[in-house]
């Protein structure tokens, strides 16, 4: 499965994809390219340390939205990937790339969705609200990239308790420990290995 991973910071939970190739916890997976919308980040150093072809296609760098959308759409298509993973990608995933790759974008998010998710949570964000309401469990989910803001299918989920003092940095930093590096490798190597499909209907009769 020809995988293109999607990020916009740091690049954690590509490293973590990138060891789990690595270690075989994924298996039949290439990471075939990193896509970064930002210039100058670290997760362009992971994926050229580990050899991995990269590259940057900012809205930053096109006149207005509609031609970074055309020019974002054909430099996806030109990796042919099996599926896009968004590691933190922090830009909204054009209209006319979710139409082609229905079924074969996912998300990782930093709660249980269907908890402080959806527009203008994201990154630190997420974990204040969760801590200002109260909640005793947060976590991450992995769900499938539809139309919407956090919508699509739920593929896993794990649970992480909220402690005492945690603050929004501290609730970030065991999650992502926690969770997302741990979920968001298992459902790639799901998809990979025919495990998971989109939309897939249950079967109420077992």
């Amino acid at each position: 499965m020809r995988v293109l991973v999607l990020v916009s910071g740091g690049g954690t939970n590509l490293q973590a994809i990138i060891d789990a190739v690595g270690n075989g916890t994924i298996t039949n997976t290439e990471i075939v390219g990193v896509i970064s919308n930002n210039h100058d980040v670290y997760s362009l150093t992971r994926a050229e340390n580990a050899g991995i072809k990269n590259e940057v296609i900012s809205p930053k760098d096109y006149p207005d939205r509609s031609s970074f959308n055309r020019a974002f759409a054909e430099k996806l298509d030109e990796y042919k990937p099996d599926l896009i993973v968004l590691a933190g990608f922090l830009v909204v995933i054009p209209q006319i790339v979710i139409d082609k790759y229905e079924g074969k974008i996912i998300n990782i998010h930093p709660s249980l969705i269907p908890s402080f998710c959806g527009t203008g949570y994201y990154g630190l964000k997420v974990h204040k609200a969760a801590l200002e309401r109260g909640v005793k469990v947060s976590g991450a989910t992995v769900h499938f990239v539809d139309a919407g803001t956090d919508t699509g299918p739920i593929i896993l989920q794990k649970a992480v308790y909220v402690q005492d003092g945690d603050t929004p940095e501290t609730l970030q930093k065991r999650i992502m420990e926690e969770a997302e590096w741990k979920i968001l490798p298992q459902a790639i190597n799901m998809i990979a290995n025919g495990e998971v499909v989109y939309n897939k209907p249950v079967d109420m009769r077992n």
